[in-house]
């Protein structure tokens, strides 16, 4: 389940494959990432691998595709048949009913052969650029820079699904403690009491702490400030480690989790000489609360593992969390403020780390990266006072999440992943895109799920709210699939 990908170039292709029987994943990936080479070009670039329907279950092939990181799309043989060849083959075409499985399904979907078929002892390929693409700006794959907020910019009136923010904040208690510190915005923002606020909040000394224009400015740091040479996040998750990584100019790799096991991390999946390992917990968009000791298994010397907390202070009692550990070596937590107090706008979170860690980090940062009053913030969402209202409101939403999951359950057209342990939930529906749309005419925004690696367009993520806006929004759904199925 692992997929090599670097930054995304200007051409994207699809490679046909042919395979016998009992191939192996790493024959075939070797005879594809050999002629992807030959015309300078990195697995980065595919965007499926294409066979005819009688190899589309072959294991060598299913998981290449799950390494790369990529669909497989099957043809039946007449389909092939009936595309034009370079380099026909009668054996070929008497085993398989086409005159070549490789240069047809690579052609298959209107592009223009960039390899002709290659050969190793059991599998054969053929490059093409993927339909739709001119080589300077055709599709890049997921897009690892959209997020939730674009589903409702610009849009009034819609109810917001789309959002993980705490619907009703920030509270009012804490949009007084923000407007107090602006009498002090003349002078230069001192993060002393903020750091120390949360560390004391997780017991530990403040030189494992660094305060960060949220959680987002945090992994823009890792990805520049540490020296990897073999990156690995764990998908599907959120996109902007990787965004950043690529920015960075890392070659990336890809642990793809699967549906069929929950989306539930194995560690034997994660290559034992990835230095760097990025994984959320609990999982954005997935939900999935990944237990605590299964991360530490990840972790061993030399290799940093990041884990990404954002969503942890919505899980009563911050169950599997890993922040405030100092014995599991190489860790980094990220945590996020805005989600539960709704200052998505005002951008603050942190970094829990080793203190050589931290001052690496900090040497990246600019001077004043946090504003004044997003240390006020800061400073407050770590009170008692804040912990307790989170406690509270993070039991409100594991039971208005019950009730989200009950109603969907209500449909057979959706699949919703469980058990599900964040504020929001992740669906599976037929022509997802447009019900998603549907449901922008009823006024409900849901989250696309076809830009998370290792989900595809059949994908929504439900943001979790409270039982009226829930009440509607299924008879809203159900509207919606009546509309799509006509």
């Amino acid at each position: 389940m692992i997929g090599l990908i670097s930054r995304a170039g200007a051409a994207r292709v699809v490679v046909g494959v042919g395979a016998r029987e009992g191939v192996s994943v790493d024959e075939v990936c070797g005879v594809v990432e050999e002629a992807l080479r030959g015309v300078g070009l990195t697995p980065a670039a595919v965007t499926a691998l294409a066979t005819v329907e009688g190899k589309a279950g072959e294991a060598g092939i299913v998981g290449a595709a799950a390494r790369f990181g990529v669909p497989v799309v099957a043809y039946d043989a007449r389909t092939l048949a009936g595309v034009p060849v370079p380099h026909p083959s009668a054996a070929v075409e008497a085993a398989a009913g086409t005159p070549s499985v490789a240069e047809a399904a690579a052609l298959a979907a209107g592009g223009e052969l960039l390899v002709p078929k290659q050969r190793s002892e059991r599998a054969t390929c053929a490059v093409a650029t993927a339909a739709g693409s001119a080589g300077d700006g055709g599709d890049a794959g997921p897009d690892l820079r959209h997020h939730g907020d674009a589903e409702v910019r610009g849009i009034a009136g819609l109810v917001d699904l789309a959002v993980n923010v705490r619907s009703d904040t920030p509270p009012e208690w804490l949009r007084r403690h923000i407007a107090l510190s602006l009498d002090t915005l003349a002078a230069y923002p001192d993060g002393r009491e903020a750091r120390a606020a949360v560390a004391e909040r997780h017991g530990l000394p403040v030189e494992r702490v660094l305060l960060t224009a949220g959680a987002a400015e945090a992994f823009v740091l890792l990805a520049r400030a540490l020296r990897v040479r073999r990156p690995v996040v764990v998908h599907p998750q959120f996109t902007e480690p990787e965004a950043a990584l690529l920015d960075a100019g890392h070659r990336v790799e890809r642990v793809l989790l699967r549906e069929e096991d929950g989306f539930r991390l194995d560690p034997a999946d994660v290559p034992e000489d990835a230095d760097l390992v990025v994984v959320g917990n609990p999982t954005n968009p997935t939900s999935v609360l990944h237990p605590a000791a299964t991360l530490v298994k990840l972790a061993r010397p030399g290799r940093v593992l990041v884990v990404d907390e954002a969503f942890m202070d919505a899980v009563p009692g911050e169950r599997e969390a890993l922040a405030g550990r100092t014995d599991v070596p190489g860790l980094v937590v990220l945590r996020s403020l805005t989600k539960t107090w709704g200052l998505a706008g005002l951008r603050i979170g942190y970094v829990l780390a080793e203190p050589e860690t931290i001052a690496l980090l900090e040497r990246a940062q600019p001077l004043w990266p946090v504003s004044t009053p997003a240390l006020a913030a800061a400073e407050a969402c770590v009170s008692e006072r804040a912990l307790a209202e989170a406690e509270e409101a993070a039991r409100q939403i594991a039971v208005d999440r019950d009730h989200l999951l009950a109603g969907l359950a209500e449909f057979e057209e959706i699949r919703a992943v469980r058990p599900a342990e964040g504020p929001f939930v992740l669906i599976r529906v037929d022509r997802a895109d447009e019900v998603r749309a549907r449901l922008r005419t009823l006024g409900f925004a849901a989250r696309r799920g076809d830009t998370f690696p290792g989900l595809g367009p059949d994908w929504l993520r439900l943001a979790v709210r409270d039982r009226a806006t829930t009440g509607r929004f299924l008879q809203a759904l159900d509207q919606a699939l009546t509309l799509t199925t006509r």
